[in-house]
């Protein structure tokens, strides 16, 4: 690709600056009180898409943020690429574990510190730059399309309705995503199974009030402790989901594939070594990585209730709470899994508590072909940058509107990302090396120019 690593070489500083004017905006979805802010993200991704040579980029209004939708089409008869990625951003708490301001983005250690870092303002910006060089050295194959939400995290709650609105709109030949991980810096891959997603929030009521727990304690049901043995009680000892019918529709892998993801390189003491665990744990039978790609799992992501402020408070809370996911695989349906937990939740509920469960929401799991011409253009992609072909993976993660966009606007999906395990998306002090930023900005333009000469 004529002059990329130059153009990039001079252009370092300016892509990093950039960027971080989109890390400074506090983009946090699922806080009401980030509504402003989601609308100066997107606006700010309206004016770099713009400024990287779109002929038209606009504001499209949904009954949550809008969606940022741009586009070039220098030839109707050449390929469309619809690149997709999302603007808004996990809350930042517990803010007192980050090391840096969670949205004052720094350079320290070769890394960009700051929430969106990698997830996925850091990867979705490399998306931009990428395009601008192949404007700006007229060196753009085909035609492409941008489609930036902003509600990604918490399901792209209003994006199906827009998908469906705007099908003529989006037509493309493929979708290309950078919202995953490789296994390792110097072991490229490819993501081609994302797992699907059921995610609730449960609220265990007891007495009418809070209540002195010498008067009442040992008398009168406990919620947090009823909420906890509740929460246990959803896996056996092998650590098996052991609601009704919750693995019917899992489609189980064959021993070879098994045998095929068990050739991609891992540590199991470096993975150790990194979370500082003494050992692993998970449904027996399988390996980590078998866990976290091809298995159903249950996870408590938040529980609280009675008083957790300073010093005690002798307390049997009025009410205990918890926020509860399962990431689920292919055929696994999200809406069905969604329903039998709710009413096995409440069916095991002891009399002396009341109940209630709300479905948050969830999404589908996805799984993309490794022998369609857009899987191989990214392939040679990396290549082209890595040196080496890099691996087929399926990631523990889940996108939902990935399988929406297949449903909707009959499109496979590209998972082309650059970010890697140790850069703590979710939590305190996310992080992207600069490595993995600037290659992706040199990957991408090489997928367009392979994936247009397949298609010819």
């Amino acid at each position: 690709m004529k002059d990329l690593k130059t153009y990039i070489e001079q252009n370092k500083d300016r892509f990093l600056e950039e960027l971080f004017e989109l890390m400074r905006i506090p983009s946090i979805s699922s806080i009401n009180e980030h509504k402003s802010d989601m609308v100066r993200c997107a606006e700010k991704w309206k004016e770099f898409i713009l400024a990287a040579g779109a002929d038209r980029c606009e504001l499209m209004p949904t009954d949550g943020p809008p969606v940022v939708y741009g586009e070039k089409i220098i030839d109707k008869n050449k390929p469309t690429v619809l690149v997709y990625g999302h603007y808004d951003v996990m809350p930042v708490d517990p803010v007192e574990l980050w090391n840096t301001e969670p949205f004052e983005p720094v350079v320290k250690d070769g890394k960009i510190w700051g929430r969106g870092a990698d997830d996925d303002k850091g990867q979705a910006f490399m998306h931009a730059k990428a395009f601008e060089f192949m404007v700006k050295t007229n060196q753009l194959p085909c035609n492409v399309k941008f489609m930036i939400e902003g509600e990604e995290e918490i399901g792209s709650v209003h994006l199906y309705e827009f998908c469906q609105k705007h099908k003529e709109m989006l037509k493309a030949d493929i979708i290309l995503v950078s919202d995953t991980s490789m296994i390792a810096r110097d072991v490229p891959s490819i993501t081609t199974g994302l797992r699907g997603l059921s995610y609730w929030e449960v609220k265990v009521t007891g007495p009418n009030r809070d209540l002195h727990s010498g008067l009442y304690g040992g008398a009168v049901a406990n919620p947090i402790n009823i909420l906890c043995e509740m929460i246990a009680g959803m896996m056996d000892e092998n650590k098996h989901i052991v609601i009704p019918n919750f693995y019917d529709d899992v489609l189980v892998v064959s021993d070879h594939e098994r045998q095929l993801m068990a050739k991609a390189p891992f540590d199991l003491k470096e993975y150790k070594d990194e979370l500082n665990i003494k050992e692993v744990c998970g449904e027996k039978g399988y390996s980590t990585n078998e866990r976290t790609g091809i298995r159903p799992t249950f996870d408590v992501c938040g529980i609280w209730g009675g008083y957790t402020g300073e010093g005690a408070k002798t307390v049997i809370p009025s009410t205990a709470h918890a926020k509860i996911s399962t990431r689920l695989v292919p055929n696994q349906d999200f809406n069905k899994i969604g329903q039998l937990f709710i009413d096995y939740f409440k069916s095991v509920a002891p009399d002396c508590v009341e109940v209630e469960v709300e479905f948050l929401h969830g999404g589908e799991s996805y799984v993309t072909p490794i022998d369609i011409p857009a899987y191989k253009a990214a392939e040679k992609a990396m290549e082209a940058v890595y040196g080496t072909t890099p691996v087929p993976t399926r990631s523990g993660g889940s996108i939902p509107i990935i399988a929406g966009f297949e449903k909707i606007l009959g499109m496979k999906s590209i998972l082309l990302g650059f970010g890697l395990g140790s850069d703590a998306i979710h939590s305190p002090n996310e992080n992207y090396p600069l490595e993995q930023f600037f290659k992706g900005i040199e990957t991408i333009p090489y997928f367009y120019k392979y994936f247009t000469e397949m298609m010819k």
